[in-house]
């Protein structure tokens, strides 16, 4: 999934007009964020994050009494959206519990779940200065800067695996233990949901992984979409100064996040991030086997196992969204102009050549 939650300023010249098909009235909005959020004021201008699949995102920009103050509006699309998808108030409610802790999120202004502001609920916080890097190659950069970006998008992660999501309000946020059972079976029934064709790959990933899930079974926040498009980095260092898309958190698995992350080293999208090809030496970014190693290293395990079933689980989990993805192209629904091109079958067959290799 490639959404954007939050920009830096240069972020934001990619937000143009709104697409016809999530037009609202700004002036309810307007006056709704006048009486919710301290220190709004101004006319309010409002442009379209045109990137992502998933929910709409907006720049809010005031003008006048309040110049040059900014938010980001997240919202849900509009038309039937799949059960459990789209989860705004779940994207509001962890970043809010986050702020207190040494996760970098942005922070968060108001969540409105009434349906007749804009139509859709929606949350809005506040704009953020930073970097969006959205080649997983890091052109431009020399070796030791790109070592330290994934150097650090590991440590987060590590930071965000460690919290005590009972002490920060999130005790109820999923239920623990389980986790790759509970969610097998809930991409199961999403790919049912926006199943265009006949997959033979993701049957046979349907009928696998139920049967083989690891004995592992810790519990901790995962982000769900973790990646180094979804978070920003500060302006100058290789620095985290916000995670970002929040939309498929739960109380989890560590190693799902873990095994997300390393997509990369498999994925052929570069729309997605892809490192296929990379010489680790000279570029400076990390093998897949020096990620696992730092994280391995930063949380105290030996080694992992099973990684394939964790690979796997990870690809056949992308694949149930793109089916998703896919689907609402084809309805007209998606947060964005996109050619209708379905990577299900794909990424299905890359989760099986993981699981095979493990």
């Amino acid at each position: 999934m490639t959404n954007q939650t939050a920009a830096p300023a240069s972020e934001a010249d990619r937000a143009g007009n709104v697409r016809d098909a999530h037009r609202f009235d700004p002036a309810p909005l307007e006056a709704y964020l006048r009486a919710h959020v301290d220190g709004f004021a101004g006319e309010l201008e409002v442009r379209q994050f045109q990137g992502g699949a998933s929910n709409p995102t907006f720049l809010l920009t005031t003008h006048g009494a309040g110049q040059g103050r900014r938010y980001v509006l997240r919202k849900k699309p509009p038309g039937k959206l799949l059960a459990s998808a789209h989860a705004v108030d779940r994207e509001y409610r962890i970043m809010k519990a986050l702020g207190s802790t040494d996760v970098p999120v942005p922070r968060m202004r108001v969540l409105c779940e009434d349906d007749g502001v804009i139509g859709t609920p929606f949350y809005v916080m506040d704009f953020q200065e930073g970097r969006i890097f959205r080649s997983a190659k890091l052109p431009g950069l020399e070796p030791a800067e790109r070592s330290a970006i994934y150097d650090e998008l590991n440590r987060v992660m590590t930071r965000l695996h460690a919290v005590d999501y009972q002490a920060v309000g999130l005790g109820d946020y999923g239920k623990p233990g389980n986790y790759f059972e509970r969610q097998i079976g809930r991409w199961i029934k999403q790919y049912r949901g926006a199943q265009t064709d006949q997959l033979p790959t993701m049957e046979k990933l349907i009928d696998y992984l139920p049967q083989h899930i690891p004995a592992d079974d810790t519990t901790c926040i995962s982000h769900g979409d973790y990646r180094l498009e979804n978070v920003m980095f500060h302006s100058t260092e290789p620095r985290i100064v916000a995670v970002l898309d929040w939309e498929l958190s739960t109380l989890g698995h560590p190693l799902a996040d873990l095994a997300y992350n390393c997509i990369l080293y498999h994925s052929e999208s570069e729309g997605f991030g892809s490192l296929k090809g990379v010489d680790f030496a000279a570029t400076g970014i990390p093998s897949e086997s020096e990620y696992v190693a730092a994280y391995c290293r930063r949380t105290g395990r030996d080694r992992i196992e099973d990684f394939g079933f964790y690979l796997g689980f990870s690809m056949f989990r992308l694949a149930s969204i793109s089916q998703g993805v896919y689907k609402r192209i084809l309805d007209g629904n998606a947060s964005s102009e996109a050619e209708a091109i379905n990577g299900a079958e794909r990424l299905a067959e890359l989760a099986w050549e993981a699981i095979e290799r493990g």
